[in-house]
């Protein structure tokens, strides 16, 4: 966010960088004795929002942030992909290859702990340097493929990186001008990483007969590279310019300490542990229910999971021009009551194809909640406390990719697979339950 600021006798709104020149002439011929404190029309405070393409640097950082979502998705959804290979490679059962959704639960809670600090003290370049540098240093652990213990713990190494570019680059896109559709498109990004990852994984293990500690090369690429554009683009974002952009003003201070007192953080929090819970959860176990209790060959079951995070890709780009112009909070009801209906179809009509289908609908309802969430964040919050928030938010949800798949893998280890479909019904209902507890949502972004 730029720090420019202008006042007006008007209701608080985010305004885009067109709108300067207007505003500061309206302003200028604004009466000094009508922005005086106490006054009948007080000024309120404007914060001027930038665009994806204003300043033109916007352009280059998004399609940094879109590659660094590309391989979030592709970490995510590679766990359901690797499970039948993990598990007779290492010969164990599906508790304990479960543990590898578990593990990531450290790095996404320090996450939620430093980043904030880490955007004071180093500002988004340092969240471009060590968002990747744990995740190249756990990939390359993994591509060597160690004991079993040794894949467990490295992979809180991909928590900590993944929960701390989560943070960071929703809380930079939902401050900008149409952030419902850019953060639609980013997460779009996530769910296209998610779509051709079991494709990658398929290629290399069933098709090429590779080990699948291969996948892991094609990371340590596309992690490095992400390295080096995040870095370049976000290089001149330093801890000044954010402590400058983000300067709290009057009784309330910023920072971590305001953003755990609100009501919002924690809402916004308990939804996405349940919705990142769930996406992963189905992501992770799809094909293996598809193989074990609707008999599918694991190439088409594989496809599945293809089609699940190809739905939820979609969902994200297509839903997210719908979902600002009826209401985040309506829209959001909607697409879980849909989400719902389909869950119900997959569950209940044991017919392979109708369950890839009722699946890959389910993905594309689901789509659009995460980006929804932020929005909401941004536009009930200040934007000082944006960071704050959204990174507590964003990593507790990683928290819930974590240890809602690996509670359904010890379910399933004692009762079968089949108990994925209940459970995931159940956290659908939590989310409705949970996003109806939001205060209203305001149409235009906070401001200071």
């Amino acid at each position: 966010m730029t720090a420019t600021q202008v006042t007006l006798q008007e209701p608080a709104h985010a305004l885009t960088l067109q709108d300067v020149r207007g505003v500061a002439s309206t302003a200028a011929s604004t009466s000094p004795v009508d922005s005086e404190p106490g006054s009948p029309q007080q000024a309120r405070v404007f914060r001027v929002q930038e665009q994806w393409n204003n300043p033109k640097k916007n352009v280059y950082k998004l399609a940094s942030v879109f590659l660094a979502f590309i391989n979030c998705g592709m970490n995510d959804a590679s766990y359901g992909a690797l499970l039948p290979s993990l598990q007779p490679y290492y010969n164990i059962n599906y508790t304990t290859v479960s543990l590898i959704f578990l593990t990531p639960f450290a790095g996404y809670a320090t996450a939620a702990l430093v980043s904030n600090p880490l955007h004071v003290r180093l500002g988004r370049r340092g969240i471009a340097v060590l968002g990747t540098l744990p995740r190249i240093i756990a990939y390359l652990v993994l591509s060597f493929h160690p004991p079993y213990p040794v894949v467990v713990v490295i992979y809180g190494l991909v928590g900590l990186g993944i929960g701390l570019v989560d943070a960071g680059w929703n809380a930079w896109v939902g401050n900008l001008s149409a952030a419902n559709e850019l953060l639609g498109f980013m997460h779009g990004f996530y769910g296209l990483g998610a779509t051709i990852a079991p494709l990658i994984v398929s290629a290399l293990v069933e098709r090429a007969g590779k080990g699948w500690f291969t996948f892991y090369y094609v990371m340590v690429g596309l992690v490095a590279l992400e390295f080096a554009t995040t870095l370049a683009t976000f290089w001149t974002d330093t801890g000044a310019k954010f402590r400058e952009e983000n300067e709290s003003s009057g009784e309330e201070k910023g920072g971590a300490r305001a953003a755990v007192g609100k009501k919002v953080t924690w809402i916004c929090s308990a939804f996405l542990l349940a919705y990142v819970g769930t996406e992963v959860t189905l992501g992770g176990w799809i094909i293996e229910f598809m193989r074990q209790i609707r008999h599918g060959e694991p190439f088409p079951s594989g496809l599945t999971a293809t089609g699940f995070w190809l739905g939820i890709t979609l969902g994200r780009v297509v839903l997210g021009f719908v979902t600002p112009r009826i209401g985040e909070k309506i829209a959001v009801s909607a697409y879980l009551l849909l989400s719902m209906g389909m869950e119900l179809i997959f569950w209940l009509v044991p017919q392979f194809v109708v369950s890839a289908v009722a699946v890959g609908l389910l993905g594309f309802f689901m789509g659009p909640l995460f980006p929804a969430s932020i929005v909401a964040t941004t536009k009930i919050l200040p934007q000082r406390l944006h960071v704050a928030a959204i990174g507590i938010s964003a990593s507790i949800g990683g928290i819930g990719a974590a240890v809602l798949p690996f509670g359904v893998g010890a379910v399933a280890q004692k009762a079968g697979v089949q108990t994925l479909q209940p459970i995931v019904l159940g956290l659908i209902a939590v989310l409705l339950g949970v996003w109806l507890t939001l205060p209203r949502i305001p149409r235009h972004a906070h401001a200071d």
